[in-house]
């Protein structure tokens, strides 16, 4: 995988192309992060439309590294809320780790992720959020 290899993938999450990200996963990947396993299709589509449907989320990538196995990068993660998402409505949904957040208010957070890869697909991914500005 190389840089413009990911940037097609950081494109098509942000503009919520959740098939096309999810075609950038090997079979049976393990998509694991904050609690949530996305290690599905529609366990992936099920979690970001909701998420997206109460936020505007997006990746602004600072550091790029890449090589056969392993793709990490550092960013900026930037979450707008367009709708309240309260902690009931969160707990409502398996996902009381997660930081309520109110319509109009803006989280940032510094984030590092590390992809393995296999053949051109990632089979795992992790991350670190460093801390909100």
């Amino acid at each position: 995988m190389n840089r413009a290899d990911y940037d097609r993938y950081a494109h098509a999450f942000n503009d919520r192309d959740y098939d096309t990200v999810f075609d950038f996963y090997a079979p049976g990947a393990s998509i694991r992060f904050f609690g949530v396993d996305l290690g599905t299709r529609d366990a992936f589509k099920r979690f970001y439309s909701f998420l997206h449907a109460h936020v505007i989320e997006t990746l602004t990538i600072e550091r790029f590294a890449a090589s056969d196995e392993l793709v990490a990068l550092e960013g900026i993660i930037r979450v707008e809320a367009t709708q309240d998402l309260d902690a009931a409505t969160l707990a409502a949904n398996g996902l009381d780790q997660f930081m309520p957040i109110a319509k109009g208010e803006v989280q940032q957070m510094r984030q590092y992720i590390h992809y393995h890869v296999v053949d051109g697909r990632f089979t795992s991914v992790g991350c670190a959020i460093v801390g909100l500005t």
